[in-house]
């Protein structure tokens, strides 16, 4: 945990500790009961935002074993050219969809022998 989020946790429970208080303290002056919302909001607020996640990039790269010989890929249910560059890889498997029907099959490798 960082400084940051430590001190950002520490004053987010000193608001809403302080809202409690005012609300409270809302039976002598009703007033109070304001301010005490405005510390319950500005409390949760800043949990909001201290509990956000930041998107994960995965970055996933495909390495073929053994020579291999340069060949366009064409789709097999169009028979359109296909860039390689739009691989993406579901449940360990390379895929590829084909821009032109929009047909995704799966990448083999076809053995050597």
């Amino acid at each position: 945990m960082s400084i940051r989020s430590a001190l950002g946790y520490l004053a987010s429970s000193i608001l809403l500790i302080l809202a409690v208080v005012f609300a409270l303290a809302s039976v002598h002056a009703p007033i109070r009961l304001v301010t005490s919302a405005f510390l319950f909001i500005a409390g949760f607020t800043l949990l909001y935002y201290l509990r956000r996640r930041k998107p994960i990039t995965i970055v996933q790269r495909v390495e073929v074993p053994g020579n291999l010989k340069v060949q366009t890929l064409k789709c097999p249910n169009c028979s359109a050219p296909i860039n390689l560059s739009d691989v993406k890889v579901v449940k360990g498997i390379p895929t590829l969809k084909c821009p032109y029907c929009g047909y995704v099959f799966e990448v083999t490798e076809e053995p050597k022998w």
